[in-house]
């Protein structure tokens, strides 16, 4: 069965904090337990070697003692409450001589085989016992010190109580001073928790929050980055909204005031021209529907990635569907585009820029005028150049367009001032600059559109 970490932030950093500092405790504890158990080992098995030691030099035989075969066993007195836990015997060739009173009568540690002297651990009843044994001065005699285990294990639990108890004690103290450290330490996120619950559905604004830890700043960043782009995609969405109502009531209105005339017609040539007009009214308004939905998905961002385009075929698709127009307006539609030029961009794009602006060329031009398109490659940058005969605009003029339903007042053609905008907003999504002059050539307009040159000579297909 896993274990299941609370949701909240704060409950995962208690959880951590204090599985962690636990976990340290207890391999703190661990390895303190051995350490000592180690060091006291040590410690007492060396007051047995002493005791032994002790006991030898008291037990070093006389001049008369090895005629003595008979000399009384001696009891040591008990001095001591813990003495009933250390035992010792002297052996003097095979015959107990002297012992504690807890010792037994026979050796400590079994009688089977030759002597050795050392520390063994052994069972006497039902108590173990540490046992370190020793000849005495002599050969023949034995010396045994031991002590009950379970003493050594008291010793050390009361070591490790007096060392660990004040730890353990603490840790609830700590507990608590994490808890206060982590909510301290996450009250800035709850900060802005309470911001943004706070805040109006249309409250856009970037978030400010407070003595904010640099942690949360990339937080904090990408949030009023979210919020800057809803904001772009919420005024593109109004502009999109005003433009739609401002540009379409017009047409629509036109349709609807041409439909009553042909409904109205009493003869067939008034209603032809009623019908024939309300036609170029919707094709105004698809061709207006076409301009507002490319706008709008350029200023959404939504541009697809670049390819490689040939700017020269293109064009002169592009040509070939406006040039029935150029001709029944008597006009003189010329293309100069000798060789492939390839370019990086959207091939639709690019011919939504080239229709638009070979298409103001047309309507904006008197009839019988002259527009001539060029393509051609410089070694730095690709040029597309649309140029009229005529009547041009002003500076003042020429630095408005691309405004939204800016117009030329007095041109005589039915528009809705979004083909400007469109072409600057398609050339800045396609990498490429857009440049407006007086044309040398013809004496009106001149429109170049430079893009920046590709090594590429393998252009995608124009269609």
């Amino acid at each position: 069965m896993s274990l299941r970490l609370p949701h909240s932030l704060q409950g995962r950093l208690l959880v951590w904090v204090l599985g962690t500092v636990t976990a340290v405790w207890l391999a703190a504890a661990a390895v303190t337990w051995f350490d000592v158990r180690h060091e006291l080992d040590e410690l007492l098995d060396g007051h047995l070697a002493q005791a032994a030691a002790l006991l030898v030099v008291q037990q070093a035989p006389g001049p008369d003692d090895d005629d003595d075969e008979h000399a009384p066993r001696v009891d040591a007195p008990t001095l001591h409450r813990y003495a009933p836990k250390v035992a010792f015997q002297v052996f003097h060739e095979g015959r107990l001589t002297m012992r504690s009173a807890n010792a037994p009568v026979t050796p400590m540690v079994g009688s089977a085989g030759p002597f050795r002297s050392g520390f063994r651990t052994v069972t006497l009843g039902d108590k173990a016992w540490r046992v370190f044994a020793t000849f005495g001065a002599e050969r023949d005699v034995q010396v045994y010190v031991g002590e009950q285990v379970d003493s050594r294990t008291g010793i050390l639990l009361a070591v490790l109580r007096n060392t660990l108890m004040p730890l353990l004690w603490a840790l609830p103290l700590l507990a608590v001073v994490a808890w206060w450290a982590v909510r301290q330490g996450t009250a800035p996120l709850r900060r802005l928790g309470a911001t943004l619950g706070t805040r109006q559905a249309q409250a856009l604004h970037p978030v400010v929050v407070p003595d904010a830890p640099s942690e949360m700043a990339p937080m904090v960043a990408a949030l009023n980055g979210l919020f800057e782009r809803i904001t772009a995609l919420m005024d593109s969405e109004r502009r999109f909204t005003a433009d739609a109502s401002h540009e379409l009531r017009t047409p629509i209105a036109a349709i609807r005031t041409q439909a009553q005339v042909a409904l109205g017609a009493e003869d067939d040539a008034s209603r032809q021209h009623a019908l024939e007009a309300t036609i170029e009214g919707c094709d105004r308004a698809r061709r207006l529907v076409e301009q507002l939905l490319t706008l709008s998905r350029l200023e959404a961002g939504h541009a697809p990635p670049p390819g490689l385009v040939d700017l020269a075929a293109l064009t002169r698709q592009e040509l070939a569907q406006i040039a029935p127009r150029a001709l029944a307006r008597g006009q003189t539609l010329e293309l100069d585009a000798p060789a492939p030029c390839p370019v990086r961009g959207d091939a639709t794009l690019v011919a939504v820029l080239v229709r638009n602006l070979v298409d103001n060329a047309v309507r904006y031009s008197l009839p019988s005028s002259q527009i001539h398109v060029a393509v051609h490659v410089a070694p730095d940058q690709a040029r597309l150049t649309v140029e009229d005969s005529g009547p041009g605009l002003d500076d003042a003029s020429r630095a408005r367009l691309g405004e939204r339903f800016f117009r030329v007042l007095g041109s005589g053609q039915a528009g809705s001032g979004l083909g400007w905008s469109i072409v600057r907003r398609i050339a800045a999504a396609q990498g490429a600059q857009v440049q407006t002059a007086t044309s040398a050539r013809l004496g009106g307009m001149a429109v170049t559109v430079c893009w920046p040159a590709t090594a590429d000579a393998s252009p995608a297909s124009a269609a």
